[in-house]
């Protein structure tokens, strides 16, 4: 983390800010840091130029940093976990016999007559370096401590004349890492006070420690996150702005997004002007560049993810996925329900919230709908089925007839059918969801109103206006970061007669 601060001495503040006056202040603290970052502003595109691979590499790494420093930021659950082998797996089978192996080593070495030390000084060595790397600046009495009582040459001269005391280490050990841990780990520290056995005890400890330094890498993230949230948008693009210099093609993914988002919209323009009467045809037509930006958000909500992503939008890949996913599963749900309305609308006009049980019986026979083995076929037949069932279940509640069999397959068909190519139901689903959110792309502030609703979508408004706003949020943060990116590309490609000059600090939202 400290190598993606935009200077060594922001680095340095955030380090110092950790420090302590005493040594009973070092563990378990809040970390407060009020540093921050000069803003800076991209300069024009560099010239092509010859890369190295290693020149290349760098860049990925420069990007990978990147979109860690951004999950960091804008995800309040974002945090590391310590996440094992599948059981049974070829890797875990191969970690769980070498592991056994070492262990078994070092006990035939403590038991032999006299006992040999060296494996076992080596683990002290690799702990005492641990544990140091827990301590935070200022906590000079205990970091003298651990390197006197775990120095490998006194060990040494102790194994010598067998006299190490590999107990009384080990319960120095134990002690000092109960006062650095957090209090989640106390438990964990009392069981391995009452571990006897020498070697159990040193392959305990280092259990424990690797879930200290687990605690201590999110202790950190948490920490950092109100800093980086605070800089992110100077951050992200200043960074950004050194990976182009690296790497002077890391915008061509973003061109071509941008160059198709302005083709479709100058053939939509075209279309329009083809089909008014008296329209000049012979002039050239005009079109807006944050309408050209927005048409381009939108096609992400239709994205082929086995395309490679716009560079600038890499670190929100995942959640502007995750968002298409859930859009696709919403829009089945209002299909579902305009059609189950359109056939059997009477039958059911008097049965109160029937939209809300047609979507909590639709949801949850489509989850994992996005998942390459869901057979989105069979579930909506599933849906169709279960419709009948409750509609009749109602019919027969009030004392009316139920639907016969011709209306039932026939509500099952069309059902059935949501999932076929052109299908009408699911176009003027889609075509009705893209224009509430081009609606809501055009808000100047989205948080204070939304957009009405388009016809059909009512069942689904709340979860509509809730993945909405994600949505926007994504879009708005990213055009703060990138804006001048996109302000030089969009000159190129629109205005190619005019000079492209340094990139504005700001790009217009509306």
């Amino acid at each position: 983390l400290n190598d993606d601060q935009s200077s060594d001495s922001d680095s340095s503040r955030l380090s110092e800010s950790t420090a302590s006056s005493s040594d009973s202040e070092y563990s378990r603290q809040s970390f407060n840091s009020d540093s921050s970052s000069k803003p800076s502003s991209p300069a024009s595109a560099s010239p092509p130029k010859m890369i190295t691979f290693d020149e290349l590499m760098a860049a990925a790494r420069n990007l990978s940093n990147l979109t860690l420093v951004h999950e960091i930021a804008v995800n309040a659950n974002f945090c590391i976990k310590n996440e094992d082998f599948p059981q049974n797996s070829f890797a875990g089978t191969v970690k769980e016999i070498a592991h056994k192996a070492f262990w078994d080593l070092l006990e035939s070495e403590l038991n032999e007559d006299p006992p040999e030390y060296e494996h076992a000084i080596k683990l002290f060595e690799e702990i005492k370096e641990i544990l140091l790397s827990f301590l935070t600046p200022g906590a000079n009495r205990i970091q003298n401590q651990i390197c006197e009582v775990l120095d490998a040459d006194l060990i040494r001269q102790q194994a010598e004349h067998n006299a190490v005391d590999i107990h009384g280490l080990a319960n120095y050990i134990i002690n000092t890492m109960g006062k650095l841990c957090a209090p989640v780990r106390d438990n964990d520290i009392k069981q391995l006070k009452a571990t006897d056995n020498v070697v159990e005890l040193l392959r305990q400890i280092f259990r424990v420690l690797d879930l200290m330094k687990m605690d201590m890498a999110n202790y950190t993230i948490q920490s950092l996150r109100p800093y980086l949230q605070h800089n992110l948008v100077d951050y992200e693009r200043a960074k950004f702005q050194e990976i182009l210099e690296e790497t002077p093609s890391a915008l061509d993914l973003t061109t071509e997004w941008i160059k198709e988002s302005i083709e479709d919209e100058l053939s939509s323009v075209s279309d329009e002007l083809s089909s008014s009467p008296g329209a000049d045809s012979s002039s050239k037509p005009i079109i807006s560049p944050t309408l050209v930006l927005n048409n381009g958000y939108l096609k992400l909500l239709q994205w082929d993810y086995r395309k490679t992503f716009p560079e600038t939008l890499i670190t929100d890949e995942v959640r502007l996925q995750e968002l298409r996913e859930k859009l696709n599963q919403l829009k089945i749900i209002a299909c579902v329900c305009l059609i189950t309305n359109n056939m059997v609308g009477a039958a059911i006009a008097d049965v109160p919230d029937f939209a809300d049980q047609l979507k909590r019986i639709s949801l949850p026979l489509l989850e994992g709908m996005n998942k390459k083995t869901f057979d989105l076929k069979e579930a909506l037949n599933a849906i169709g089925v279960q419709i009948c069932s409750k509609v009749n279940r109602s019919l027969t509640e009030r004392g009316l007839p139920t639907l016969d069999a011709d209306m039932q397959s026939n509500l099952i068909g069309q059902i059935s059918h949501i999932v076929e190519e052109n299908n009408p139901i699911s176009s003027l689903i889609d075509k009705r969801i893209q224009f509430f959110m081009r609606s809501l792309l055009a808000l100047p502030n989205f948080q204070k109103c939304m957009p009405a609703m388009p016809g059909g979508l009512s069942v689904i408004q709340s979860e509509m206006e809730f993945v909405g706003s994600q949505y926007a949020s994504i879009v708005n943060f990213n055009k703060r970061v990138y804006g001048p990116f996109y302000a030089n590309i969009l000159r190129k490609l629109l205005f190619p007669e005019a000079p492209v000059g340094k990139a504005e600090t700001e790009t217009p939202t509306n």
